[in-house]
């Protein structure tokens, strides 16, 4: 892809396990795997200009179209200024 999600920020105390450029319909985005205090999770991170004209529950409706996530996870979203995360599949490595 472009180059677009150069400049997404990672907090210094998560880990980056996987990230990849794809597409979700027409919307390209990065697709994360991350852990955090002992929390395994994903994300789907678009540019806010891309998904600006959908309101917070239509994105999350639209992010459940891929097969990535799990029907029972809890979503939460973030926007920033040029990006926006949607956090998924969340797994707390202490409950297993």
């Amino acid at each position: 892809m472009s180059g677009k999600f150069d400049a997404v920020p990672v907090e210094s105390d998560t880990v980056i396990i996987v990230s990849l450029e794809v597409k979700l319909d027409e919307y390209d985005l990065l697709y994360q795997k991350w852990y955090w205090e002992n929390i395994y999770a994903e994300s789907f991170i678009f540019s806010t200009a891309d998904v600006a004209i959908m309101s917070d529950e239509e994105l999350e409706t639209f992010a459940r179209s891929s097969p990535m996530i799990k029907l029972e996870s809890s979503v939460t979203s973030t926007r920033g200024e040029q990006f926006t995360f949607i956090n998924f599949n969340f797994v707390n490595s202490e409950d297993e």
